[in-house]
């Protein structure tokens, strides 16, 4: 269950609003409401029924030692009443099984309310928090996928012939450049972050997808491996925040923070007809994700942190960006906060989505019963679970590309990358 019973209970009404918010259908929360009142009645008239039918053996055995007839009338009327009250329990606890089944189902498609003052809405409710750098003008860059075509860095039409639309292959300096940012942003996050580095399973089972909310909202978008049972990853958030599913942490330990680099597997790719030229919506991507389990009284702040190492990347490649706060339908079923990263690609003219940064509060970790005890001996709470992109690519190369272009055709490495890259400066035709 995600929001809890007790919290449903509690604050029924914001929990359905926030259904509303989100533009999600709030049948969900009247349901699980209606079972549980439904699983509450049962557990009582089953308790009352076991109290009456440990009372009624209790009273055959005080008749017996009575000196009443074991085969007589008395004993047999009590043991009639008992035997019915057994069936009675044995109806409720059949029936019980089922309520708490069809509630756990219910509680399963109850979205995660937004904070209250993220924005109500759609799209044109997103927030801009702050920007950096000065984007270039419009007509300034050539599309990515004229530039990649020229120098040879990405092949779409074979990937086409291999797999079929939106699986991109990367060649030669397309091919080194992915792999130099893979391995930067993971520098980056490990020795300067403190972030433990973690190479993930690229496939999971339904019990990990179910922990960080893919099932049952996302999971039309999963590619299934249909044999075992299994999913290929959307996201290295799936895999890393079950690798503490079932766990009590300890308090000193948080933040735990991991960085992990995976590839991704979206069926979605985007609106049909939209994006269809160059890698901006693809099927196949790699991305690093940022991941971290903290106290709940730190998560707030630990939003703010996660979103600044993404920034840090994006200023160091030098691509100008804005940071959104998300609106209730932008945001995501399982987020109650989220900032958006857009980049700035003068060739396509638009700005990218290269990362999003969630807090999910204790949502994610009430699926996966992850968590801490603040002090020894004291009750075990839920811990909050985070994560971001840090940073997902092929948006990020996109606009690499776009930016850094130079007037003959070549691409400026940007400094960070260059040692990644033998040295290089500049990625231009052979």
């Amino acid at each position: 269950m995600s929001v809890g019973v007790q919290r449903l209970r509690d604050e029924a009404d914001r929990i359905r609003q926030g259904a509303i918010d989100k533009g999600e259908d709030p049948a969900a929360v009247d349901q699980a409401r209606s079972l549980d009142e439904r699983r509450r009645t049962l557990v009582a008239e089953g308790d009352a029924l076991k109290a009456e039918r440990n009372a009624g053996s209790k009273r055959i055995g005080e008749a017996i030692r009575g000196g009443a007839d074991p085969n007589g009338p008395e004993v047999a009327e009590l043991k009639v009443a008992a035997i019915a009250a057994g069936e009675r329990i044995a109806a409720i606890d059949a029936e019980l099984a089922t309520v708490e089944a069809e509630l756990a189902a219910a509680m399963l498609r109850i979205p995660n309310p937004a904070d209250p003052d993220v924005p109500i809405g759609g799209e044109e409710a997103n927030l801009t928090v702050r920007t950096w750098g000065e984007p270039l003008p419009r007509g300034a860059r050539r599309p990515h996928w004229e530039i990649a075509e020229e120098l040879g860095m990405i092949d779409l039409a074979r990937g086409a012939k291999i797999s079929g639309s939106g699986f991109p292959v990367y060649v030669g300096d397309g091919s080194a450049l992915q792999r130099a940012l893979i391995s930067w942003f993971l520098d980056v996050h490990t020795r300067e972050h403190g972030m433990t580095e973690v190479w993930p399973p690229a496939v999971v089972n339904t019990a990990s997808a179910t922990g960080t909310g893919q099932i049952p909202d996302k999971e039309d978008q999963m590619y299934v491996v249909t044999r075992d049972d299994l999913y290929l990853v959307p996201t290295a958030e799936v895999p890393v925040t079950n690798l503490h599913r079932d766990e009590i942490l300890d308090a000193a330990s948080l933040p735990i923070r991991y960085a992990a680099y995976s590839p991704c597997f979206r069926r979605e790719a985007g609106a049909a007809g939209r994006d269809t030229r160059g890698i901006l919506r693809v099927h196949q991507f790699d991305k690093v994700e940022m991941v971290s389990f903290t106290a709940p009284d730190e998560s707030t702040q630990e939003l703010e942190w996660l979103t600044g190492r993404a920034e840090v990347l994006l200023q160091r490649l030098g691509l100008a960006y804005r940071v959104l706060l998300m609106s209730t339908r932008e945001m995501g079923f399982v987020q109650a906060r989220k900032y958006d990263l857009e980049v700035w690609a003068p060739g396509v003219e638009r700005w990218l989505e290269v990362s999003s940064v969630s807090n999910f509060r204790d949502y994610q970790a009430r699926r996966m019963a992850i968590r801490h005890r603040a002090e020894a001996g004291a009750r075990p709470e839920l811990v909050h679970t985070l994560n971001g992109s840090g940073l997902a690519l092929p948006r990020t190369l996109a606009a690499l590309i776009e930016t850094h272009q130079q007037p003959d055709g070549s691409i400026l490495v940007p400094e960070p990358l260059r040692p990644y890259l033998g040295g290089r400066d500049r990625i231009g035709p052979a």
